[in-house]
């Protein structure tokens, strides 16, 4: 996994409330086998029209957002079902922070495992910084994991807070196999001593 230390980058405000997991990416694209490949359905019924073109009201679709790397949007993101293809599908579009008042449980657990950071600010910072990128062509946020700090060149700046265990698994690029791996040596020295009548089970 990635390590996330400090990401600078191109901010897309999405001004909505609710966004569930199935709007993120949708059922019908859940048969891939694969975990990448899943950005090419983000939003996919919000981006594009019946007809398969897309839709410009959108705003991933307008130019100036094109390659954000940043999303503002609105209180409880990531609602409905489990599905980690929501993480999957904004992380494989290029997103690598997602900036929210709140965000579904099981959604937030799940952008930690996938190398991505999911950061709560109050709704009316958030509701500021959807209103500067909305005004400011180009907007950039610099987001400092290691400082906890979101800044951007206007002179704004606001402190989030993380689980410490979290942030360091994301600092270090560590998912759970990742950290399982730590101990590899611990393991191989285990499955050395292990009797043989074991390795049956």
């Amino acid at each position: 996994m990635e390590a996330y230390v400090k990401v600078t980058g191109l901010v897309a405000p999405m001004d909505r409330v609710n966004v569930d997991t199935d709007q993120i990416c949708p059922a019908q694209f859940l048969k891939r086998i694969e975990r990448t490949g899943f950005g090419q359905f983000l939003f996919h019924s919000w981006r594009f029209r019946e007809d398969g073109s897309p839709n410009p009201d959108f705003v991933l679709n307008e130019a100036r957002y094109q390659g954000a790397s940043v999303l503002v949007t609105g209180p409880n993101f990531g609602c409905g079902s489990s599905r980690e293809h929501a993480p999957w599908a904004l992380e494989d579009y290029g997103f690598r922070t997602v900036i929210a008042p709140s965000f579904a449980d099981i959604f937030y657990n799940n952008c930690f495992q996938n190398g991505m950071l999911p950061v709560v600010l109050p709704e009316e910072r958030v509701n500021e910084l959807i209103k500067r990128a909305q005004k400011v062509p180009g907007y950039k946020l610099s987001i400092d994991l290691e400082n906890c700090t979101v800044t951007d060149d206007e002179g704004f700046k606001a402190e989030f807070k993380v689980d410490p265990f979290r942030r360091n698994c994301l600092l270090n690029g560590l998912d759970d196999i990742g950290l399982t791996l730590q101990n590899e040596d611990r393991i191989t020295a285990f499955e050395k001593r292990r009797p043989a009548w074991t390795e049956r089970f």
